[in-house]
């Protein structure tokens, strides 16, 4: 089988703890180019200071750093809080303002991606009901801006769902190309992890344990996955992952012809530095495990 091959990315929410203290942006651009991935992940509210209007100097630094480092900015994370007052729920119009402040954002920015983290009003991840509506408002400006809107499948959600169900049901029915599913490989996840700080008995059931979703289950919806956060939480030094399977989920993606980015999310222990390592040997990892599927399937 014929494939062009994964792109490679990082998020700068993997270098949490580091950035900000031991790394300053142009560090985390440095570090990023210099693993030969092309893609940089932010989240809004996170890593643009003075969100939701950032400085015109620190607008014309990001567009710097890209061209210097040869970088493209790949998905810009929003939320789309729909729990922000307690007494009510967010309006549809409330949310199409916020989805609206965000796209305009990112496409400033040069963002390809919009991952809103919509509310949800279950264990299992449901978004709020408002989502729907709101994103049917917004798809003409997210078509102007060239920009795809992608809610995150994410732990303890599996793909064969009800609300992934929903996703594509609207993507058929709109027929629109601006909008896309997300996968954040923490659903595969096959081994538990170790003790997380603040977890509950329902946190250790739900989803810290891994969900255990079979990559074949990829298959079905590939065709409405435009963008992999390549979720991981510990690879040791002979870069075996502790808890992804990816010598089981690379094949399905390079079977699905997924030729979009793996955006590395490292959701690990926090000691200084240690992302940095982490992070490179993911793609180390990853990068062998694809030129190990060329050679077997060219």
């Amino acid at each position: 089988m014929s494939s062009d091959g994964f792109r490679y990315g990082v998020s700068l929410y993997s270098y949490t703890d580091d950035y900000g203290t031991v790394l300053t942006l142009e560090d985390a651009f440095a570090q990023i180019a210099d693993l030969g991935a092309t893609g940089i992940e932010i989240l809004g509210e996170a890593h643009i200071p003075g969100y939701p209007d950032p400085y015109p100097a620190w607008i014309d630094h990001w567009h710097a750093l890209l061209a210097q480092y040869r970088l493209e900015p790949t998905s810009y994370g929003s939320w789309l809080d729909t729990r922000l007052t307690v007494s009510r729920d967010m309006t549809v119009a409330e949310a199409v303002a916020d989805l609206i402040r965000d796209i305009k954002l990112a496409s400033i920015l040069g963002f390809r991606f919009v991952r809103p983290k919509i509310g949800v009003v279950s264990i299992d991840l449901r978004p709020d009901p408002v989502w729907e509506e709101a994103v049917r408002r917004v798809l003409d400006l997210a078509a102007a801006s060239n920009i795809v809107i992608c809610p995150e499948i994410h732990a303890p959600t599996p793909i064969r769902h009800p609300i992934v169900e929903r996703y594509v049901e609207f993507i058929e029915r709109t027929g629109t190309r601006n909008f896309g599913l997300l996968i954040d490989t923490g659903i595969f996840q096959d081994r538990p992890l170790p003790y997380w700080p603040g977890e509950t008995a329902e946190m250790r059931r739900t989803f810290l344990n891994g969900i255990h979703v079979d990559p074949q289950d990829f298959l079905p919806i590939a065709k409405y996955v435009v963008f992999i956060q390549a979720k991981f939480h510990h690879i040791n030094r002979n870069l075996e992952d502790e808890h992804i399977p990816w010598r089981a989920v690379l094949p399905v993606l390079r079977r699905a012809n997924y030729t979009g980015y793996l955006s590395s999310e490292y959701e690990g222990s926090r000691e200084p530095w240690r992302s940095l390592e982490q992070v490179r040997r993911q793609h180390a990892l990853l990068r062998r495990i694809e030129a190990e599927l060329e050679q077997i399937d060219p």
